[in-house]
């Protein structure tokens, strides 16, 4: 089986948009569990609907993939899994480390869906020499001294940081300076990166703030329907109103990605 290290996804070089990849995820995830129950083919509205887009574009997401479905029929479940997996690089071996073993490092790493989805844990790596030798997840922690020829003799190229947010940069910084070249950032803070490397960051803060705003509009929505005396119908269509939505009908993302 290749190596992260020695391929790259073809997304890129195929002029696939980057919201088509950050949507293919949600594809696969719907489209696994159809496979799971064994499900042969699926139409475009169904697999729309199980990943939360309009069919339109999933249709349109698909065309940069090749993929067309057969009329009346639909798609065939068991080649677009196929398909897609191999898009998103995911029929390769890539070895992950993930730095910072505190409890959020700790849960990532006992996580069981990297390995199914083509992501191995190579090396689990903490700044604090108590936990060298510990055992976590069946993997010896590993004390960052090492990062550098840890990174070098698994051919890592993609890192996990879970650290606290003031440690995060320079960690962020040896990653790179030893060759990995994306990075999936769970501290609390913004990194910066040179060109040709990726960061995607995980805040989980932040995600729940988004939902609280949520919360306090509808609160306040309904507290202004039963101030002018208005029934539950009233408040169901404020709500919709207060939605635009956008030229292919989707409600716009709160924040961009």
């Amino acid at each position: 089986m290749a190596t992260g290290r020695t391929h790259r996804p073809a997304t890129r070089s195929r002029g696939i948009p980057e919201a088509t990849v950050a949507r293919l995820p949600l594809y696969l995830r719907a489209l696994t569990a159809l496979s799971e129950r064994s499900v042969p083919t699926v139409s475009s509205e169904e697999l729309a609907a199980a990943a939360g887009v309009n069919s339109a574009k999933l249709r349109k997401d698909f065309s940069y993939l090749g993929s067309y479905g057969t009329r009346g029929v639909g798609y065939d479940v068991e080649y677009l899994v196929y398909q897609i997996s191999r898009e998103l690089g995911l029929t390769q071996d890539w070895p992950v480390v993930i730095v910072g073993i505190g409890n959020l490092g700790a849960a990532l790493a006992n996580y069981g869906g990297f390995a199914s989805r083509g992501f191995r844990v190579a090396a689990l790596i903490d700044a604090d020499p108590a936990m060298a030798g510990k055992p976590v997840a069946g993997i010896p922690v590993q004390h960052s001294d090492d990062l550098e020829k840890i990174i070098q003799d698994n051919g890592v190229s993609i890192g996990v940081i879970a650290t606290p947010a003031g440690a995060a940069q320079p960690v962020c910084d040896r990653l790179v300076a030893a060759g990995v070249t994306s990075i999936l950032n769970f501290a609390p803070t913004v990194l910066t990166v040179p060109d040709g490397v990726d960061v995607r960051k995980v805040d989980l803060s932040i995600e729940l703030q988004i939902l609280a705003f949520h919360e306090q509009r509808k609160a306040g929505e309904e507290a202004h329907a039963h101030a002018d005396g208005a029934g539950p119908a009233a408040v169901t269509r404020e709500s919709d109103r207060s939605t635009d939505q956008g030229p292919d009908g989707e409600v716009p993302a709160v924040m961009p990605a």
